[in-house]
Formats: structure tokens, sequence, C-alpha cells
């Protein structure tokens, strides 16, 4: 009875777990599980979620502007700042639309930079560009910001604002929104964690509850399983620690 419980308290807090997600989550809260009786209450309880993975394109890229060829699908990440993921989705309010534009760190898939405003206008990513170099003053030389082709993406200011930091310009192909698939999976995560069980009256309601899944739940709790179930913020702490670690560890006399 107290798996069962605490099986469906989970559910309640992060309601997208499968059943992989939820036995890391019951290990890290002290619990000794096996990820078949994890798998078989989940189906008794239908807790069991099933998605459907499919992309939608939604973004415009018929316009006159530069756009630069796709870098980031060459790279190989082995640290923080070597790629930021950038992208935008709208969000349903109960009379209006407002637009959220995220950048992640793709090596930590932390959220590093966020807006959310009634425009859908460069002034919306410019924010949210700014929060990301605001928040990341030490990254080293070599990043790359990867978005797809879209006019806010590509406009002058933007891609101003960038080079003037010294960080190189990758975009998607065209029509192909695999080339940005983190940012497209994250926000399916913050569409059915957050979004779909909300409702906002307003933009500023909307704003507060977003911005706290963003910062408290998603960056701050929720198991990632490519960073071996770990939240991004505590995968950022350990990778800093064991940074540290091994450059005292060359620094040592042989």
């Amino acid at each position: 009875m107290k798996l069962r419980d605490a099986l469906q308290r989970i559910a309640l807090e992060f309601p997208s777990y499968g059943w992989p997600r939820m036995t890391a989550e019951l290990r890290r809260r002290g619990g000794v599980v096996n990820h078949k009786r994890v798998y078989r209450l989940m189906r008794q309880d239908n807790l069991l979620c099933l998605r459907r993975r499919r992309f939608v394109v939604t973004t415009d890229s018929g316009h006159g502007l530069p756009v630069y060829p796709n870098v980031a699908r060459t790279l190989t990440l082995t640290g923080l700042d070597q790629l930021w993921v950038a992208d935008i989705t709208y969000i349903r309010l109960e009379l209006e639309f407002v637009y959220l534009a995220v950048i992640l760190d793709a090596f930590s898939r932390r959220v590093i930079g966020w807006a959310l405003d009634r425009t859908l206008e460069a002034a919306l990513t410019l924010q949210a560009l700014h929060m990301a170099l605001a928040r990341r003053r030490d990254r080293k030389a070599g990043l790359v910001h990867h978005s797809d082709r879209g006019v806010q993406y590509a406009s002058a200011d933007y891609t101003q604002l960038l080079k003037d930091h010294g960080i190189r310009i990758s975009m998607s192909r065209k029509a192909n929104p695999w080339d940005n698939a983190a940012c497209e999976s994250f926000m399916k995560t913050l569409k059915y964690e957050e979004v779909y069980r909300t409702e906002y009256r307003d933009l500023a309601e909307a704003q507060a509850s977003v911005g706290g899944f963003l910062e408290k739940v998603y960056n701050q709790k929720r198991l990632h399983s490519a960073l071996g179930y770990l939240p991004p913020a505590e995968f950022e702490r350990d990778w800093y620690a064991q940074t540290k670690e091994e450059a005292a560890a060359r620094q040592l006399p042989l």
C-alpha cells in the first residue's frame, strides 16, 4: 500500500512520468523497488502515459533574411555552454494566445533563458537571449546557438547580438523539425506537465505559473533519462564538481 500511495503522489506531481522515471524517482526518495513491480502497479492504476511521438511544423521561414547552415548536428557535446538550443511555442489563455520563447543548454537540458508575452516579434526571443547571456557570463569561446529558420531568430537584431558575444549561429534545415529535437522534446514536456493541466486567466498568471514550472520543477526536480535520471540543476552541479576535481588532479606533481 505504501508503494502504491507513493506512486500516486509522484504521478500527481509528474503526470507524464513513465515507469523508468517513476522507478528512478522512488529510488531517489529512499525506496527499494523493482522496476517490474512499478510497471505492474502503474498499469493496474492506469498511470502509464502513452503519447504519440510526432513533430508539427509551425515555423514560417518564408522571409528574405539570411539563414545559416546547421553546424549543431556535427557537434559532440562534452560540457556546458557548447550548444544552446532555442524555440518558440504558443500557450492558450482564456481569451487570447501568448507565446513562450526558451533557450536550453543542450548538454544539461537546463532552461537558461525564457520569455512569455503576447508578441511573436523578435523582442520575445531577444528577451530570452538576454536572460541566457546574463546567466552564463562565464561561458568559454566556441558556443553555438541553434534554432529554426523563423524570422525571430533570423532577424538582424537577434543575429547581431549573437555575433557581438562571439556565438556561432546554427539553424535547422528547411522543414526539418528533427534538427531541433531537444527543444521540441522539451516543449512536449512543458505542454503535458504544465500547460495542459492549467487554465490561465491572463498573461500575468501564465507568466507566474509557467515561470515556476521552468525554474522550480523542470530545472530543479524533474528527472531526465538522458542525464542519468537527474534534474538539470543537479546534473550541472555534479558536472562542475567533477570538472574541478579533474583540473586539480592535472595540477598535482607527478
